[in-house]
Order: C-alpha cells, then structure tokens, then sequence
C-alpha cells in the first residue's frame, strides 16, 4: 500500500492591520451573542501548523473569572489569541514581559484590556475603600493595584454600581498605562500605527463585550 504523503504545512500570512483584527473580535463577539454555531479549528492540521511557531493577531488582557472564556465570546479557535489573566486583568512583572513579547516578537497588531461584570476582585478592593475590610494572604496585595481606580470611581460621583464603575476604570486605567506609560517596545509600534490598545467590559448575561 503507497504511503500517504502528510499535507503541506502552511506558511504564516501576514498580521491583519489593528482595525481588521478588532473588527474579527467584534464580528466574533457579535455571533456568539446571537448563539451563532461555532467550530474552532481544532484539527490535527491545525495543530501541526502550531506545532511550527504562533501567529496569534491579538493580545487579550483578561480576568481568570471562569466565566470568561475569551475564545469562546470572541469565536476564535487555537493560535489565535495570545491571553495574559490574572484576577482582576491586572498586569505585573510577568504580565508585562508575556505582553511586550507578544508585540516584539509575535508582531500583534492588537491589544485588548477586557474586564467584565461582577469581578470579583474589583469587589474585594470596594470592600477595602469602603469597608476597610482585609484580606489574608496575597489576596490582599493582589487588589492593591485595583483600589485607586475604585477611588477615581467613588470620587467620580457617578449614578449606578460602584463596583461595576470601578470595573471600567480598571480597564480604563489599564489601557492608559499601555498607552502612554509603556516601554518604547510598545510605544513606537501605536505611534506608527501597527499597534492599537482598546478596553472593553464582557456582559456575564448577555455575552456582549461593550468596547470603550
């Protein structure tokens, strides 16, 4: 019996330019709200392909909330995001590196800050500014960084939830960071146009990510 010769692996393609990976992600979150079908490429060519090196066209700073899968509420499949998460999609030393790498060597042209509703970790820090309530462990440090934009929401004075106000500026702040208080390896990319930071907040119940 002649052997079967294994399918040519492909080569990568080009990055998608910031606006055509953020309209994937909205076209993505768009049918997944619809309950839209969705079948990830999962096969055992795609995986070869993977095998060789990743491509993946955006970064996605999200939450560790299990109710938040990013592939899934985008309707992407394997290769295609490169996901920093931790509590609260705050970003540390680790964090940062995972990012800036993302950029220099994997060329993202997109990065996205995605909060949602009923963070967790956004609550456990209104509960430290409003309740002088503590934490044990490395719970507590882990909040630290989230309890200014709880402070900007409060002070803000605005109508509805705090938490859910803090929530938003959590990412805001986060965006803002990425933006303006970056290394030069990000920084260069956004003034040339080749790298674009977005927030969002992901809607538990309807499965909608509002972009800010």
């Amino acid at each position: 019996m002649p052997a079967v010769s294994p399918q040519p692996i492909a080569q990568p393609a080009a990055q998608p330019a910031p606006d055509e990976a953020l309209q994937r992600l909205i076209a993505g979150n768009a049918a997944f709200v619809a309950d839209a079908p969705h079948a990830p490429d999962i096969s055992r060519q795609r995986r070869l392909e993977l095998a060789q090196g990743q491509q993946p066209f955006a970064t996605l700073i999200g939450c560790s909330d299990s109710r938040v899968g990013p592939e899934q509420l985008f309707g992407v499949g394997l290769g295609d995001l490169f996901i920093v998460r931790s509590a609260g999609n705050n970003v540390d030393t680790a964090g940062m590196g995972s990012i800036e790498y993302s950029v220099m060597a994997l060329k993202v042209p997109l990065i996205v800050v995605l909060g949602h509703e009923k963070c967790g970790a956004v609550a456990a820090a209104t509960d430290v500014v409003t309740k002088d309530v503590r934490f044990p462990g490395s719970i507590g440090r882990m909040i630290e960084p989230i309890l200014p934009a709880v402070i900007a929401a409060e002070r803000a004075g605005e109508d509805g939830d705090l938490v859910e106000r803090a929530v938003e500026e959590n990412v805001r702040r986060m965006v803002e960071r990425l933006q303006t208080y970056s290394e030069p390896m990000l920084l260069e990319p956004q003034s040339r146009g080749e790298l674009m930071v977005v927030g969002a907040v992901y809607e538990l119940a309807t499965g909608k990510v509002r972009w800010l």
